[in-house]
């Protein structure tokens, strides 16, 4: 890097040093029918409220969080006016939208953390190099749900009826978390990791960056951000840190 005032390179998971769960949502949407981006604009019109956020934000167990994700994703009464409004944005022809929805919320997260789950072995490398450098820290900053087994499951098993065969060791599998939400080997890449489900805020509120400065000892102005996301791309530039998309 060639800006000498920089002291940190902060890196974004998702969609960066792993493969976007984005992907597995696109191929969700491909395969029941449903408009590109839809799954997406659904997440984001619940503003902070939806089960999505508060899952990142560790306000909600796992169980629960299948339940209320597929419903919110399945409520057109919602989430057709946000797509309209979405494709008004950005100048597309709205589609026909569906008149009923039935996402279930557990098949498709387990999709997209499996997806999730393989490394981008270019990124990787340059992590590798920047902290064998020696010049800067180097720090995770994600949207995750990386609590304890216990916190994820929550204080009770989830409805046998539902569920007959759960076991927790089963639904960790399920999810591609043999390893856990975040596996050590992810972690061990990075001199801090700044997880949202434990810190209890998400990107793109600015509470979050500047926390995961503070502890490391730097001013935004001091970092560049690595994400695939605009939204988190804009906080971040408010904050008068440097950008880059991937």
């Amino acid at each position: 890097m060639t800006s000498p005032h920089l002291k940190a390179v902060i890196f974004d998971v998702g969609g960066v040093v792993c493969r976007s769960p984005l992907i597995a949502i696109a191929a969700y949407e491909h395969e029941h029918g449903i408009p590109n981006n839809y799954i997406n604009c659904a997440i984001t019109v619940r503003g902070s409220h939806g089960a999505w956020q508060k899952f990142e934000r560790g306000e909600m167990s796992l169980f629960p969080f299948y339940e209320q994700f597929g419903r919110e994703l399945s409520d057109t009464a919602v989430n057709n006016p946000a797509y309209a409004q979405y494709c008004q944005r950005r100048g597309l022809a709205c589609p026909r939208l569906p008149e009923a929805l039935h996402i279930d919320g557990r098949e498709l997260f387990g999709r997209m953390m499996r997806e999730s789950g393989e490394f981008d072995e270019r990124i990787v490398e340059a992590i590798r190099r920047i902290r064998a450098a020696g010049k800067w820290r180097v720090i995770a900053l994600t949207n995750n749900f990386s609590k304890s087994e216990s916190d994820i499951i929550g204080d009770s098993s989830p409805p046998p009826e539902r569920y007959p065969n759960f076991t927790v060791q089963s639904e960790l599998e399920f999810l591609g978390w043999k390893e856990g939400a975040t596996p050590p080997r992810l972690r061990a890449l990075f001199d801090d990791f700044c997880d949202s489900s434990t810190l209890g805020m998400r990107k793109p509120e600015a509470g979050i960056y500047l926390l995961a400065c503070a502890r490391n000892g730097i001013k935004p102005t001091e970092a560049v951000f690595l994400d695939d996301l605009g939204m988190n791309l804009k906080a971040a530039q408010a904050l008068g840190m440097e950008t880059i998309r991937t």
